[in-house]
């Protein structure tokens, strides 16, 4: 299931999310959500991934800004048609919050511009007594 969907310029990013109990304490105030991201380039010229800003937002309102080069340690380069995927993960301080962003693109000719991460909701799933 697809938890957002975002388009700019050609550069298509996918986004699914999940709860990973197994790493969350709730009882220590501790949830842990993995990410799962595609980004395709449905463009007519190459593009690289330069920076990632992502914005986290707790389910209290507390807002968390996240910057840095690439994404798990790469900054890829995709091809008109070409996709690189890619897992990361998010802890949060309560069992709901959202994540929305956006990357910075760089094409052959030097041109820079935001690739949109639409936002996606992190939950821990409802209990079913």
């Amino acid at each position: 299931m697809v938890d957002s969907e975002a388009t700019t310029r050609g550069v298509v990013v996918v986004v699914r999310s999940g709860y990973v109990p197994e790493h969350s304490q709730p009882a220590h105030s501790r949830w842990f959500f993995s990410y799962r991201i595609r980004i395709s380039n449905r463009g007519p010229s190459p593009v690289q991934l330069l920076n990632r800003h992502w914005v986290i937002t707790d389910a209290h309102g507390r807002v968390e800004e996240v910057r840095g080069p690439g994404v798990v340690g790469e900054q890829p380069r995709l091809a008109p048609g070409e996709s690189f995927e890619y897992t990361s993960f998010c802890p949060l301080t309560t069992p709901f919050g959202t994540m929305e962003g956006s990357y910075e693109m760089v094409t052959e000719d030097g041109e820079r511009f935001r690739a949109k991460i639409g936002r996606f909701t992190l939950s821990e799933p409802l209990a079913v007594n």
